[in-house]
């Protein structure tokens, strides 16, 4: 029986599938010649992690004590051990920001865990309407369904009247089968408003709860830290109280050491294929939220640009919508940098 397998990889991810597979269900050594296309193996050896993880590690370790001079596997195989150590598609969760149930599909379809689905989003997010909700979870059958409750844009200082309708849609949503909702209520002050933020999480139990970017907002993010801990919710939306993610990797660093481990951290705001990598590397969090739309064309063939129906400077001729092809590659950048 042969004890090592030499393979050459090409950009036909196939045929590299068919060469190192058997390898690794054999448990056999391997030594890489060559390779034209570095992603295509980082993605290929990523799946194969899921598949024989054990193996895997093995195989790589075994590598590692090579020297092969044509290779340099001395240079290479100490950052790919460490990558994929840490790069398992398990150990992450990719939330999309939908904007409706066609974003919700191709969030669906790009592989992301959960979607938030949201109407109202130049308002930075409302709550969507019944019909959109229900649609959502009748077509969502592999993809988590939360939903934002926020009946206004503005800041996060509720009157009664508000709660009231806050308390119904979570009922709503409930009683559609939606998996988690998203909220957030601040005092005055700019504290997290424990009262209302308790009745919310209550009423909405079992189902998941976010404490949304309402956080980036409060005055003292470790207090709010603590006291969003102590209610219960599930995980913080959260771009480390600054415009994007990207610049809040600092706070986010420390909230995610300071959690440690008691409540998710959501890194969101800005987040595209060409930071997520950063961000991680910079925090260590493991759940990320990102909306990867991109403009689709009006279908229209008449169009009077000289009335708006928003803002007058509105892009009425474009929908922003989800691309699958943008959740894909916004994951890969993650796992296979």
């Amino acid at each position: 029986m042969v004890s090592e397998m030499k393979c050459r990889l090409s950009d036909n991810c196939t045929s590299a599938f068919a060469t190192i597979f058997p390898a690794v269900t054999a448990g056999l050594d391997m030594t890489i010649e060559a390779m034209s296309n570095m992603r295509v193996f980082f993605f290929i050896i990523r799946t194969a992690i899921e598949i024989y993880p054990t193996k895997i590690i093995l195989l790589i370790q075994k590598n590692k004590q090579k020297e092969e001079k044509d290779f340099s596997i001395s240079n290479f195989y100490p950052t790919f051990a460490k990558t994929i150590t840490i790069m398992n598609r398990q150990d992450f969760k990719f939330e999309i920001c939908a904007n409706s149930v066609e974003s919700c599909i191709a969030a669906q379809d790009g592989g992301a865990d959960r979607v938030e689905l949201c109407a109202g989003i130049p308002e930075g997010g409302t709550t969507p309407s019944y019909g959109e909700i229900k649609i959502a979870r009748r077509l969502l059958t592999n993809t988590l369904l939360h939903v934002i409750i926020r009946p206004r844009g503005g800041d996060f200082l509720y009157t009664p009247l508000e709660l009231e309708r806050m308390e119904e849609d979570i009922v709503m949503c409930r009683q559609l089968g939606v998996d988690g909702v998203v909220i957030g209520c601040l005092t005055a002050e700019g504290n997290v408003d424990m009262e209302a933020s308790k009745r919310l999480t209550e009423l909405a139990k079992p189902m998941s709860v976010t404490f949304h970017r309402a956080f980036d907002r409060t005055a003292d993010p470790m207090r709010s830290l603590e006291d969003i801990i102590s209610l219960g919710c599930d995980r913080i939306l959260t771009s480390g109280q600054q415009p994007k993610a990207a610049d809040g990797t600092l706070l986010l660093a420390e909230l995610q050491r300071k959690a440690d481990g008691r409540i998710k951290l959501l890194a969101g705001s800005g987040v595209t294929e060409d930071n997520i990598r950063k961000i991680f590397d910079a925090t260590g969090i493991r759940e990320y939220h990102f909306s990867a739309r991109t403009n689709v064309k009006s279908r229209m063939t008449n169009y009077n640009s000289k009335v708006y129906m928003g803002a007058k400077d509105a892009d009425e001729a474009n929908t922003l919508v989800t691309s699958a092809e943008r959740v894909r590659n916004t994951i890969d950048r993650l796992l296979c940098p």
